[in-house]
C-alpha cells in the first residue's frame, strides 16, 4: 500500500520543491541502486540468517518520515538510495526474495503457482489501495491544508505503515536456516540457471526501469496535464486489473506451462505500451495502459514460481536474490535516461523503448528455457 501511494506521489512532490524531470528520475535512479545492493546482503545472508530477522532489519528501513522534512536535493538523493522508498511500486524490494524464500518452503510444488497468485494478488491490491489513497493530498485541500503539506503527510504515513510491516513480520515462526552455516556459497547446483535466467530478467527491468509507476505518473501529468485525483484513480484501476491476473495466470500455467504463460501473456502488453506512446487522446493512452495493465504483470507470480522450482531449497533465497539483484540494478540504470527523454520533451520514447525491449527478452526466455520445466509440468 505505501509503495501504491508513493509511486504517485514521488514525482508530483519533486516537482512541487522545483526539481526537473531529469532530477526526478535520477531520485527514481538511486533509490532502484539501493535496493539492489540491500537485496545483494540478503541474498549472501539468506542462506546463514534466521529470513523473519532479515525481514525485520528490512522493515526499519522504511524511513519515508525523512522524505517529509527533507527539502535539499542532494539528502533526498541519499535517503532515496539507502531507504526503501519504491518508485516502481512493484516487485523491486529488498523483501522480495526472502518473501518468496519463506513462502516456498510452506507449500507444495503443485501449489507453488497458486500461492504466488494469492501473494501477488494480495499485494497488488493493496498497491491499488495505495494509489488510490494518493489523492488524498487533494481531498484535504477543502479542509485549509495545501497540496504540499498533504503530501508530506502522506509520506509520514509511509513510515508508520514500516512499523506496522515490523509487527507483521514477527509474527512469522522463527525456522533455522536449511544450508550449512559453514558454506562458503549461497548457491550450488543451480548457480548456472540462476545466472541465465538473471540476465534475461535483467533485460526486463531495463525495459521496465524506462517506465516505473513514477515516470509513468510523470508522463501523464505532462502530456495530458492529468490532476493527482484522476492520476490515483488511473492508478487504482490499473492495480486492481494487475491484481485480478494473477489468479488468472496461476490457471494458464496449468494448461500451457509457466514459461509459455509468461511470454504469451507479456508480448500483447508490451504492444499496447507502444500503442498508448502515440494515442493522440487522453481516453485512448488510459485504455490501451489498462489494456497493459491486464496483461503486463501476469509473469510476476510465473516468474516467481519458476525461480523457486528450478533450485534446491537451501538456494532459494540465494535464488530470489540473484535474479533479484540484477533487475534492480538494470532497473536502476533507465529511469535517469527516460528523465532525460522527457526534459528533452521526447516523451513518447521512453514507453516505445520499454514495449519493445520487453518484447526482445520475452522472446529469448521462451528460446532458452522452455525446455527446462518445472517439477509438476515434467
Amino acid at each position: 500500500m505505501g509503495d501504491g501511494f508513493v509511486a504517485v506521489l514521488l514525482p508530483v512532490y519533486l516537482l512541487a520543491l522545483g526539481f526537473a524531470p531529469l532530477q526526478v528520475g535520477i531520485i527514481a535512479t538511486g533509490s532502484l541502486l539501493g535496493s539492489a545492493l540491500l537485496t545483494i546482503a540478503v541474498g549472501l545472508l539468506g542462506a546463514r540468517h534466521d529470513h523473519r530477522q532479515l525481514l525485520l532489519a528490512a522493515a526499519s528501513l522504511m524511513v519515508g518520515t525523512a522524505f517529509a522534512v527533507v527539502h535539499d536535493y542532494a539528502l533526498l538523493l541519499v535517503i532515496a538510495f539507502a531507504g526503501t522508498i519504491n518508485p516502481s511500486a512493484g516487485s523491486v524490494s529488498v523483501f522480495v526474495p526472502l518473501e518468496h524464500a519463506v513462502l516456498t518452503r510452506e507449500v507444495t510444488d503443485a501449489a507453488r503457482t497458486k500461492m504466488f497468485a494469492r501473494y501477488s494478488l494480495v499485494g497488488a491490491l493493496a498497491a491499488a489501495v495505495g494509489a488510490l489513497a494518493s489523492a488524498t493530498p487533494d481531498l484535504l485541500a477543502p479542509a485549509g491544508l495545501d497540496q504540499l503539506t498533504g503530501i508530506k503527510a502522506m509520506f509520514v504515513l509511509y513510515a508508520l505503515l514500516g512499523l506496522l510491516g515490523g509487527l507483521l513480520y514477527a509474527q512469522i515462526p522463527q525456522r533455522r536456516p536449511t544450508s550449512d552455516s559453514g558454506s562458503t556459497s549461497a548457491l550450488g547446483p543451480s548457480r548456472n540457471i540462476v545466472f541465465r535466467l538473471a540476465a534475461l530478467f535483467s533485460l526486463d527491468a531495463f525495459a521496465g526501469g524506462f517506465l516505473v509507476q513514477s515516470l509513468l505518473a510523470l508522463w501523464l501529468f505532462e502530456k495530458f496535464d492529468l490532476s493527482l485525483s484522476e492520476a490515483g484513480f488511473f492508478f487504482f484501476w490499473s492495480g486492481v486489473l494487475s491484481a485480478f491476473s494473477f489468479p488468472v495466470a496461476a490457471w494458464l500455467s496449468r494448461h500451457i506451462g509457466l514459461i509459455n504463460t509468461m511470454v504469451f501473456t507479456h508480448i500483447p502488453s508490451s504492444i499496447a505500451l507502444m500503442l498508448a506512446a502515440l494515442a493522440p487522446t487522453l481516453p485512448l493512452a488510459l485504455a490501451l495502459l489498462l489494456i497493459r495493465a491486464a496483461l503486463s504483470q501476469m509473469d510476476v507470480p510465473t516468474r516467481s514460481s519458476y525461480v523457486m522450482a528450478v533450485v534446491t531449497e537451501a538456494e532459494r533465497a540465494a535464488a530470489a536474490s540473484f535474479t533479484s539483484v540484477p533487475r534492480s540494478l538494470a532497473a536502476a540504470a533507465s529511469p535517469a535516461l527516460a528523465g532525460a527523454l522527457f526534459a528533452a520533451s521526447f516523451r513518447a520514447w521512453p514507453l516505445i523503448i520499454c514495449g519493445a525491449l520487453k518484447i526482445a527478452y520475452d522472446l529469448l526466455l521462451l528460446m532458452q528455457f522452455r525446455h527446462l520445466k518445472p517439477p509438476e509440468e515434467r
